[in-house]
C-alpha cells in the first residue's frame, strides 16, 4: 500500500529510516548496486523527498503501527454492524 513519507530519523545505527503517514517506519538505504537512493545522504535530498510514496508492507500485512491503541472493540463485526 503507497503511503507518503511524512519525516526522516535515524536509528541505533546511524541508519535513515522514513516515516510514514500511516505511523510505520521504513529504512531507506543507499546500498549500490542493490539499492540507488542517493537523495538519503543529503539533507536537501530527503527533504525533496517528503510526500513522496512508499510501498508500506506493514499496512499490506494489517499490522498496527507501534505505539498505537485500539479506541473500541466490538464483539462482533459485520458488514451491518453500525459505526
Amino acid at each position: 500500500m503507497q503511503r507518503a513519507m511524512t519525516g526522516f530519523v535515524t536509528d541505533a545505527d546511524g541508519r535513515w529510516v522514513a516515516l510514514l503517514a500511516c505511523g510505520h517506519r521504513q529504512h531507506v538505504r543507499h546500498d549500490p548496486p542493490l539499492v540507488e537512493r542517493p537523495w538519503v545522504t543529503t539533507e536537501h535530498g530527503r527533504n525533496a523527498r517528503l510526500g513522496q510514496h512508499l510501498d508500506c508492507v506493514r499496512c499490506d500485512a494489517f499490522e498496527i503501527p507501534d505505539g498505537f491503541v485500539p479506541y473500541k472493540r466490538t464483539d462482533t463485526f459485520t458488514a451491518g454492524t453500525p459505526s
